[in-house]
């Protein structure tokens, strides 16, 4: 039987000689924004109508929960000065991966299975990284490059740019490859494989989804955080 890796070609837009395709992984992170986008609104409004003298129930409660988690794991890694200028970006990013990495769950194939979207997000948090480094080290960040002696400055650079190719390629390839055995999975065994791989799902999508998203998440902390060098 076909296997079929979920990338499909949509619809070409000729750009000068080039062709190039709105493809399977534009289609999926289009239904994932507006996925957010749709949540964001129905929390806002919750939000907006809820009694501050009652205790919150419900969705508002599971909500109030993962804000104050995300809060307490931002001050934890970042600490005060950084933490309440990263809480929001943090959350968002957590959430943006995760809803990706799980939408393998329901048909989508992960948008972070596709390096032209892991690479962006790597290369926010390296723009972070410097910024704040020459933000709260001025010109203690240059000079950090040629220590510990001055023969080290081309191992320091490297190191720097190679941050964000680790970061986008540590998520890239670990969501990839959960697709692609799912998709031989599936391809291969047709209807003998219908049951049985929700145990393959479970940690392929779910687990190592979750685990992805948080990985990615902490290690931005921490690079920025240990640029910037406060508290």
């Amino acid at each position: 039987m076909d296997v079929d890796f979920y990338v499909h070609g949509y619809l070409p837009i000729h750009l000068g000689g080039a062709t190039v395709y709105i493809t399977t992984s534009h289609v999926c992170l289009a239904i994932v924004m507006i996925v957010l986008i749709v949540f964001a609104i129905v929390v806002n409004r919750k939000i907006r109508n809820a009694d501050p003298r009652e205790a919150s129930t419900g969705l508002l409660n599971v909500i109030e929960l993962g804000v104050e988690t995300v809060d307490k794991l931002v001050y934890d890694n970042m600490g005060g000065t950084l933490a309440p200028k990263f809480c929001n970006y943090i959350g968002v990013i957590f959430m943006l991966l995760l809803t990706c990495n799980l939408s393998g769950l329901f048909g989508l194939r992960p948008p972070t299975a596709d390096f032209g979207v892991t690479l962006p997000l790597a290369l926010i948090t390296f723009v972070m990284i410097q910024y704040q480094g020459i933000k709260y080290q001025k010109w203690g960040r240059l000079k950090g490059l040629f220590e510990p002696i001055f023969v080290f400055f081309p191992v320091n650079v490297i190191s720097e740019f190679a941050t964000p190719i680790s970061l986008s390629l540590r998520l890239y390839a670990n969501i990839l490859s959960g697709t692609m055995m799912m998709a031989l999975i599936y391809g291969l065994l047709g209807k003998v494989a219908i049951i049985w791989p929700a145990a393959l799902h479970a940690y392929l999508d779910v687990f190592a989804g979750a685990l992805q998203a948080y990985v990615f998440a902490m290690l931005t902390m921490v690079f920025v955080a240990n640029a910037a060098e406060t508290d």
